[in-house]
Formats: structure tokens, sequence, C-alpha cells
């Protein structure tokens, strides 16, 4: 068999340097990361080969890749940081998108097979699909302990979105920062009549079994022990003023378009008790299962500790909510 020339040959050895990047990165990090090692893998053998869809295939799926950039700054909570980032992965995509596309046609050229597009739309097709639909998200804080912990990676359904149930959780935009979105959990929806008594919701005049909560995990005296009071929390002016106009009888009565959200570790939780009502358009998305789960602390969450070993929490990988 004739050897590759000179640019087909790079273009397999990046191929592989990035298979092997994708397999280094699901050994040690999430393992969900493995299964992205099969295309690049794919391409590069194909190239060896002498296949010319091998290498047109794979700059298909960067050329794809492109589409999903204007679906990231359409998104509400895109920060200037994120942003940059994107531009960048933007930029790398489309250059070896160029450089698989220019080996492809340098294969060409030279009489080599063309071997079959269709798998390598299929698989281009489908490394974008699931971005319209789900989005992932990593849990920074304990606010929600139990159910999910920080360090925890959840992926997330966004679209399409339907109005939240009780007790579901949801992923929305921060009242105190709408840059960040949150989890929580629902505990009312519109029309429902809502009060706190010591640790027990009392909800529509029926208080719930929350075999989800716990307590005494955090700062057990920001919270009064009944809710609705007078009192204004720190920071929760507004949200304060917002509840207060809802209070009939001793009770929050949600109002249309809008939820009342809890965090299931109840007193180290900022939730509707000091910012108020969340409403029905800043909801972005409902968690489907946790597909990481790493053990550090809250405060290396967002600046994590990349020294291995990496304790990863297998027991939580793949729990569906």
């Amino acid at each position: 068999m004739p050897t590759l020339s000179r640019l087909p040959q790079i273009a397999s050895i990046v191929a592989f340097v990035i298979a092997g990047i994708n397999i280094l990165a699901g050994l040690l990090g999430p393992i969900v990361a493995l299964p992205l090692a099969i295309i690049p893998l794919c391409a590069g053998i194909g190239i060896l080969r002498k296949r010319v869809w091998s290498a047109y295939g794979y700059a298909t799926v960067f050329f794809a890749q492109l589409l999903l950039v204007p679906l990231i700054f359409l998104r509400p909570w895109s920060s200037a940081g994120g942003s940059l980032r994107v531009v960048f992965l933007a930029i790398v995509s489309l250059l070896l998108g160029i450089l698989f596309l220019t080996a492809g046609r340098s294969l060409a050229a030279s009489g080599a097979a063309r071997g079959s597009a269709l798998p390598w739309i299929v698989a281009a097709a489908l490394s974008i699909a699931p971005f319209f639909f789900v989005q992932t998200y990593k849990i920074p804080s304990g606010s929600m302990e139990s159910t999910l912990l920080p360090g925890d990676s959840i992926l997330a359904q966004t679209y399409p979105l339907h109005p939240p149930k009780r007790g579901q959780l949801v992923i929305f935009l921060s009242p105190e920062d709408r840059s960040f979105v949150v989890v929580k959990r629902v505990i009312a929806v519109p029309g429902d009549r809502i009060r706190i008594a010591k640790e027990a919701v009392i909800l529509n005049g029926t208080a719930l079994d929350e075999k989800y909560v716990t307590h005494g995990a955090g700062e057990s005296d920001f919270y009064s022990d009944t809710f609705p009071n007078e009192s204004v929390l720190p920071g929760c002016a507004e949200g304060h003023e917002m509840l207060s106009r809802q209070v009939v009888n001793g009770e929050v009565v949600v109002p249309a378009s809008a939820y009342f959200v809890l965090g299931d570790n109840r007193e180290n939780s900022l939730d509707s008790r000091c910012y108020g009502f969340v409403a029905s358009g800043d909801v972005v998305g409902k968690p489907l299962m946790i597909y990481d789960s790493v053990d550090q602390p809250a405060d290396q969450v967002s600046h994590p500790d990349l020294r291995l070993p990496r304790h990863t929490r297998w027991a939580r990988l793949f729990r569906v909510f």
C-alpha cells in the first residue's frame, strides 16, 4: 500500500491524539467521556486505510459543532468568561474541520477509496443533537444535600420544558445573579397555600412527608421556626416584600406563573423564604440524572483541586430524578 501524503498523515496523528485525550479524560474524569474517543479513533484508522470519508466525516463532525455556538450564546445565563471559552473552542473546531477537510481532498486527489458517508453524517448529527435538548451542570454547594452533593455533575433537560410539578427538582436563573443557575425543589405551584411550622411544611393544610430533607446541617438560626413572619432576613428585603403581598390568613398564596422552592438542606439553603417566588420564565431546566460525582468540599467545586487521585463517588453515578 502506498504511503500517505504528509497532510493525511498529520490528520491521522491529530485524530489519535484527540482520541487519547478523550480516553485520558474518561479515566481521570467523568467516565462518560470514554465513548467520545470512538469517533476520532475511527477517523484516524480510516485515514490510515486511505478512506476519503474518514477525513471528510471527521471534518463534518467539527463543522457541525459550530452550530452549537449560537445556541450557547442565546442561553440567558451565559457569562463573559464562558463566552470567551466558547469562542476559543469554536475557533479550534473550525481549524480542525479545515485540517480534516483538506486531508480528505488530498486523499481524493490521490485516488483513495471514498468509503461510506452515511455513518459519518449520522455521527455528526448525534454529536450535537442532544445539546439542543439537554445541558450539563455542576453542583457548587450543599443546599440540596443529600439529594445533590457538592461535586455532583448532572444532566438536565432544557427543551422541551413543561410546567414543573410539586416535589420536582428545577434549575432556574439565580435571583441574586442571573448569570448563574441554581437547583431547588418545587414545593408549591400557582394557587397553593404554604406555611412552615417548626420543621414541618404545611401545603394546602396538610403537612408534607419530606423524606428527602436534611435538617441541622448549616446556619440553623438564619430562618425563623415559622413562616411567613414579620422578620426581614439580611439580604432578603426584596423577597420579604414580594411574599408579604401574598399572605392570606397566615399562609403564603403562590401567584400565577410562579413557584415556591426550597432546598433539601433546609437550614443551609437560600431559597423562596429569602428571595421570594421563582417566575416560571426563569425556569431553564429539569435535572435528569447524575453523570459524574467527585468527593470534594463545596469551596473547591468552582476551583477544583486537580491533584490525583480523583475520588469518584461511584455509587452516585447515573442516579435519575
